[in-house]
């Protein structure tokens, strides 16, 4: 039997076998399982997921923070096709997928903090920040709801064309079988009773995260998950931000102290475990 360390009540928390570097989130829930290695933290690391109730949150990958008509984010393009081939493993293990967006209502604008509204309103401070190309594109920020022109929608309304999904990952997403949740804070999970965590709370334990930006919406999102008892897990190049810095530290931030960092890679050369035996004999324990 391997060296094994508990993390909070045995049965109902971690298990850490010590000889395999493997950290068990399973929590005797039925199989399948999926084991995949770290790249962030102690080297050779390996945490093991229960498949039914861990589901990928993709953050914000909408037009308006992706589209070229509407922003200038090539950290957030680069991260496209790793997010693209994440939901496809995902499928293939039966992994939920979220897509969580800025979605918001009428009554969002009247009850908004009016932090938040800064954040989006950079034109009415500075005209000279508008962010316009020539052409009238770019990331206009007349606050939430304004008309951002060109047909794009009033910014980040619900069914807006800006709040859409960006078209790649639009074309991946399934209407039938996935998620979508929308959120009208930095965090999709800044209370009980968003969409996201009334989504959540019953049915998974393990997160899985993706999306822009890595310090911002992502951040906030998975620290309010990890506060509320869920096991989080960041897929880095999943991730991206226009902020110096602000990858490094989150990454850093993410395997020290909410969970575990891991890529695209790793997670899909991960391990599938179809039972309860392969389980056992993954994590190198007698039946």
């Amino acid at each position: 039997m391997a060296s094994i360390v508990h993390f909070g009540v045995p049965g109902k928390g971690w298990v850490y076998y010590q000889e395999k570097k493997l950290y068990d989130l399973t929590r005797n829930e039925p199989a399948p399982y999926f084991s995949f290695g770290t790249t962030q933290g102690r080297p050779d690391t390996t945490v093991m997921i229960g498949s039914k109730t861990a589901a990928l949150v993709v953050v914000d990958m909408q037009n308006f923070f992706l589209h070229p008509d509407c922003n200038n984010h090539p950290n957030g393009l680069k991260a496209v096709e790793p997010i693209v081939e994440v939901v496809a493993k995902c499928r293939e293990l039966g992994i939920q997928i979220i897509w969580l967006n800025w979605g918001l209502t009428e009554q969002d604008l009247v009850t908004m903090p009016p932090a938040v509204h800064k954040n989006f309103s950079r034109d009415l401070i500075d005209s000279k920040e508008n962010g316009k190309k020539p052409d009238g594109g770019g990331q206009a920020r007349g606050g939430f709801g304004s008309d951002m022109g060109n047909n794009r929608g009033r910014l980040l309304m619900a069914k807006s064309w800006n709040a859409e999904l960006y078209e790649p990952l639009l074309k991946v997403s399934d209407q039938e079988k996935d998620i979508f949740c929308a959120k009208n804070r930095m965090s999709g999970m800044w209370t009980d009773g968003t969409p996201l965590h009334s989504v959540v709370k019953d049915r998974f334990r393990t997160l899985l995260f993706a999306g822009v930006n890595t310090d911002q919406c992502v951040l906030g999102t998975l620290v309010d998950a990890y506060n509320r008892s869920f096991d989080c897990i960041m897929l880095s190049d999943c991730c991206a931000t226009p902020t110096p810095g602000g990858q490094k530290v989150t990454a850093w931030n993410v395997s020290k102290g909410y969970g575990f960092v891991a890529d695209s890679k790793s997670f899909c050369d991960g391990v599938e475990l179809r039972t309860e035996d392969e389980k056992l004999s993954h994590v190198g324990a007698s039946g």
